[in-house]
C-alpha cells in the first residue's frame, strides 16, 4: 500500500474551488473545502464520513465556502483552522441564519496530534489574516512521512499581513509539497511598487475629477485597499471621501475584532487613528448608506469619491449618480491580461446601462495589479528552499500549472504533478519514479521576408491552447528584441484603444505620452524610478525626453536599436 496519496475533489481551475483529500497511512485528511456542490464528498451514503478530519487554510470562499454544508451533513466531522480563520469563516454564509461556530482553532507553530502517529502544525502563509501553511506528519516504526500544503501564500508583506516566514521553513524537506500556482511562471514587481503604481493611478484619476470604483470581495483585497488609501502619502490629509458598502464593511468589522492578531505595525497605526471608520482624519472612510436615496446624496458631491463595493453588486447604481465621470478599476491577474480584458468587456456588454455610460464618456475601465499570491519566482524560491521529493501544483489555470511543471530547474530535481479532479495521485517515497514528459510549450514555424514586411507561419496546433484567444484578441501584435530573441505579444482591445487615444495629447506637453521612452504603455528609461512599469500617458517624471523630430530620429536610429536590446527580461 502506498502510504501517501492525494485525491483532488477540486484543484482551483476557474471557479471550482480547492478541495483535496490526502491519505496518510490509514488516515484521510481533507484539505480545504471550496466546493459549491458537495455531491462528490457526500455521495449516496451520507452515513460514511468523507474524511477523518478537515483542515481549512484560510477563509476565502474558494477554500471555505463548502464547510458549512459539510458540517451540516456530518456534524461529528472535526473541522480545524487557525484562530483568526475560524472567526472569519462565517462571512462566507452571511445569508444563512445564525449558525453555531463549528470550527476548532489550532495554534501557530505548535504540533497537534489528532490520532496515533498523525499530527499537524500551522505556519502563517501571508495572503490573508489567519491564512496558514499546513505541515502534516505521519509516523510509523519504519518511517516518518511529511506533507506540506501551502494553501494560498505570499512571501512579501502586505499592508495587513506579514509574508510567509521562509526562514523558519527552510530545509524542511517534506516528502510531498502541495503548492499553489495561481500566477504560473509570470513575474511581477515587488508588492510596494505595485501599491505605489496603483496609488499613482488613483491620484491621477482624482486630479482629472473622476471618482473611482473598486469591485472587491468581502475579505482581503478591500481591506488592503483601505489601508493603502489611509496611509499612502498621495492621500493622507486630503479631503477625499471613501465609501464602503455593507458586504465589504462586514469584513472590515471582523478585522477590527481581530486587531490583537495583526502585525505590530498595524496595531500601532490603530492606536493613533481608527483602522477603517474615521470621520475626523482625512481621507474620511465611511459606510455607504444602503438606502438608494441616501446613497445618491452621498455620491452626488462636486468632488471625486472612492467607492469599494462587493464584486457582485450592480455597478451602474453608483456610476449614474452625480455629474462626475467614473474610473472602474478591476484587479489584474499577472499573465492573464486577455482574460481580464474579456471580464471587463463581459461586465459592460451584459449591462446596457454600463454600455450607455461608456458611450457617454462617464465611465472609463482599467485594471490594476495588487498581487496577493506569489509569482513564478516566489513559487520556485519556496520549492528550492523546502526541497521536497514530490511537488503537486494546484490552484490556477491548467496552462499556468503546466508552465510551472515545465520549468527545467524543477523537472531535474523534483517529481512534479498537475492533478485532475477525481484522479488519485500516488506518491511513492524513496522509490524510482520516472518524471512524465513536460507539456509541449515550443512551436516551430517558418519565416518569410517580403517586400511588404515579414510573415511568420506557425503550426495550427498553437490555436488549440486556451491562451490563443487572448493573444489573437485584436489581431495586432507587438514585437520586441529580448537579447538575440524576438518576442511576440498580442495587444488586447483595451490597450489598443488606449494607445489610439494617446494621439489626442498635445505634442508640446511634457508628459509620458510624448516621451521618447514611453512605449506599450510602459516607461523604458533606466534613469526613471518607473522603469519597466505601466504608466499613464498624461504622467510626468524628471527624466522626460521629448520624441525627436524625423531628422533627429534618422541620426539616432542606431542608439535606439541599442536601447531596444536593453529591455531584456523586463516584461
Amino acid at each position: 500500500m502506498t502510504e501517501l496519496e492525494c485525491l483532488p475533489y477540486g484543484v482551483g481551475y476557474a471557479d471550482e474551488g480547492i478541495c483535496l483529500l490526502v491519505q496518510m497511512g490509514p488516515y484521510r485528511i481533507l484539505l480545504d473545502c471550496g466546493l459549491e456542490n458537495l455531491t462528490p464528498l457526500i455521495g449516496v451514503n451520507a452515513d460514511v464520513l468523507p474524511a477523518d478530519l478537515v483542515i481549512c487554510t484560510h477563509a476565502h470562499a474558494d477554500h471555505a465556502r463548502g464547510l458549512l454544508g459539510l458540517h451540516q451533513a456530518f456534524p461529528h466531522l472535526p473541522i480545524y483552522a487557525s484562530e483568526v480563520t475560524a472567526q472569519l469563516l462565517p462571512l462566507n454564509w452571511q445569508d444563512e441564519e445564525s449558525t453555531v461556530p463549528f470550527c476548532q482553532a489550532l495554534p501557530w507553530r505548535s504540533p497537534v496530534e489528532f490520532f496515533d502517529g498523525l499530527s499537524a502544525e500551522l505556519f502563517p502563509s501571508g495572503h490573508l489574516p489567519g491564512a496558514a501553511a499546513l505541515l502534516l506528519t505521519y509516523s510509523t516504526d519504519q518511517h516518518v512521512y511529511t506533507l506540506l500544503y501551502t494553501g494560498d501564500f505570499l512571501l512579501s508583506n502586505s499592508r495587513l499581513v506579514e509574508g510567509l516566514p521562509l526562514e523558519e521553513m527552510r530545509g524542511l524537506k517534506p516528502d510531498v509539497l502541495i503548492v499553489e500556482g495561481s500566477y504560473g511562471t509570470s513575474r511581477h514587481p515587488h508588492r510596494r511598487q505595485q501599491e505605489n503604481q496603483l496609488a499613482e493611478r488613483i491620484n491621477q484619476a482624482i486630479a482629472d475629477s473622476k471618482s473611482v470604483l473598486f469591485p472587491v470581495p468581502t475579505l482581503g483585497l478591500g481591506q488592503e485597499l483601505l489601508m493603502l488609501l489611509r496611509s499612502h502619502h498621495h492621500f493622507t490629509g486630503r479631503p477625499i471621501d471613501i465609501w464602503v458598502d455593507d458586504l465589504v464593511a462586514a469584513g472590515c468589522d471582523s478585522y477590527l475584532e481581530l486587531l490583537p492578531h495583526f502585525p505590530s505595525s498595524v496595531q500601532n497605526f490603530a492606536r493613533h487613528q481608527p483602522l477603517f471608520w474615521d470621520e475626523r482624519v482625512r481621507p474620511r472612510v465611511r459606510r455607504l448608506p444602503a438606502e438608494a436615496g441616501l446613497r445618491d446624496i452621498a455620491l452626488s458631491g462636486q468632488t471625486p469619491s472612492i467607492v469599494l463595493t462587493h464584486h457582485s453588486a450592480e455597478l451602474s447604481q453608483y456610476i449614474q449618480v452625480g455629474n462626475l465621470p467614473w474610473l472602474l478599476l478591476l484587479p489584474q491577474q499577472p499573465g492573464r491580461a486577455g482574460a481580464i480584458d474579456r471580464l471587463m468587456a463581459e461586465r459592460v456588454t451584459s449591462s446596457p446601462s454600463l454600455q450607455a455610460l461608456v458611450r457617454a464618456g462617464r465611465l472609463t475601465l482599467d485594471t490594476y495589479l495588487l498581487g496577493d499570491h506569489c509569482d513564478g519566482t516566489g513559487t520556485t524560491q519556496l520549492i528550492h528552499n523546502l526541497r521536497p521529493q514530490h511537488v503537486i501544483f494546484v490552484h490556477g489555470p491548467a496552462n499556468y500549472l503546466a508552465d510551472l511543471a515545465s520549468l527545467e530547474d524543477l523537472q531535474t530535481r523534483y517529481h512534479l504533478h498537475t492533478p485532475n479532479v477525481g484522479t488519485p495521485v500516488e506518491l511513492p517515497i524513496g522509490d524510482t519514479f520516472l518524471q512524465p514528459a513536460a507539456p509541449e510549450t515550443h512551436y516551430e514555424g517558418e519565416l518569410t521576408e517580403t517586400a511588404d514586411g515579414v510573415t511568420v507561419l506557425l503550426p495550427p496546433t498553437l490555436i488549440s491552447d486556451s491562451r490563443w484567444q487572448s493573444f489573437a484578441d485584436t489581431g495586432m501584435v507587438q514585437a520586441r528584441w529580448q537579447g538575440d530573441e524576438l518576442v511576440l505579444r498580442g495587444i488586447p482591445q483595451r490597450e489598443w484603444l488606449s494607445q489610439a487615444g494617446d494621439d489626442q495629447i498635445a505634442s508640446e506637453l511634457e508628459c509620458c505620452g510624448n516621451c521618447l521612452h514611453y512605449r506599450g504603455q510602459r516607461c523604458w528609461s533606466q534613469a526613471s524610478s518607473l522603469f519597466g512599469f505601466k504608466v499613464t500617458p498624461h504622467g510626468y517624471c524628471p527624466v522626460f525626453e521629448p520624441i525627436p523630430s524625423a531628422a533627429e530620429e534618422d541620426a539616432t536610429q542606431g542608439g535606439e536599436m541599442s536601447a531596444e536590446t536593453d529591455r531584456e527580461g523586463l516584461e
